[in-house]
């Protein structure tokens, strides 16, 4: 029996009992790896240091006061908040409910019931997009590929909805990345 989130989504060209079974198999197996491990306060501090993408973007208000690189802080700062914006209006679209298994309770709150795409992955995708050119790249991905598993872990999201969102986010980083350069050339021109 297919969970109800499933109900609610047109995906005529994925077979959608296939895809919830290995949706539902991985959260579980998420959980049984790392339920019981440190893994759960750490990504329970992710969720709160994501929440509405406030925490990336501090990271991005921090960078530009730095000083240095101010207009490539900015941009990644714009691609955050861009990513974190069409991952909450997908999210009001699609209107998917999260998983709601006995045996798998959510280990954090949510400002909502609404799952797909996850808005954490969408911000942190961004982040990792805009800010790797001036952190690092493995430090980004680090971070990007703990939030992702995080949100499954904590048993908030379907990994379709973790991988949705950072597809999503970081599509929303690069084209915003692309018009803040271009306006910025046009001003300075």
């Amino acid at each position: 029996m297919l969970p109800a989130a499933y109900s609610r989504i047109p995906m005529t060209a994925i077979p959608i009992d296939s895809l919830a079974r290995l949706d539902a198999w991985l959260l579980r197996a998420t959980r049984r790896r790392l339920g019981h491990t440190p893994a759960v306060p750490v990504a329970q501090t992710l969720s709160h240091f994501g929440e509405h993408a406030l925490g990336w973007l501090a990271i991005g208000g921090l960078g530009w006061l730095s000083g240095r690189r101010r207009d490539e802080w900015a941009a990644g700062a714009a691609g955050v908040l861009a990513a974190h914006a069409a991952g909450v209006v997908v999210k009001r679209v699609v209107r998917r409910e999260r998983p709601a298994f006995a045996d798998i309770p959510a280990l954090v709150g949510t400002p909502s019931t609404l799952s797909f795409p996850s808005a954490h992955s969408c911000s942190t995708a961004a982040a990792a997009v805009g800010y790797a050119p001036l952190v690092g790249r493995p430090v980004m991905g680090a971070l990007l590929g703990s939030m992702l598993v995080s949100r499954v872990l904590l048993g908030v999201h379907y990994p379709s909805d973790v991988t949705a969102g950072a597809l999503l986010g970081g599509l929303a980083a690069r084209v915003t990345r692309t018009l803040v350069r271009r306006l910025t050339e046009e001003t300075r021109a």
